[in-house]
């Protein structure tokens, strides 16, 4: 998946509640945005759904398409869709 959030290399989703609880070694995030144990399925499922619709380019799971988010909207919003297209052949 073309997303700024998500790695190219295994399609990981880099986002805060889903890593491990404690302090962030890279200093990035407060030990209060990762993981806790009453995170709910709909907690879970909200930020993904905004993680999509909104991701954080600051600190990007895929620089490229970051960058593209950032500066070539269109393009990127194009890639998205051949993607899409592409995925709902092998459905």
């Amino acid at each position: 998946m073309w997303h700024p959030k998500v790695y190219p290399t295994d399609g990981r989703v880099c986002i805060s509640i889903l890593h491990p609880p404690g302090d962030d070694p890279m200093g990035y995030e407060h030990s209060s945005e990762r993981w806790v144990p009453v995170h709910t399925v709909e907690s879970i499922i909200l930020s993904i759904i905004s993680m999509l619709l909104c991701p954080n380019d600051e600190s990007p799971a895929n620089v490229d398409a970051a960058i593209e988010w950032r500066h070539k909207r269109d393009e990127f919003k194009k890639k998205i869709v051949r993607c899409l297209r592409r995925s709902q052949e092998f459905a």
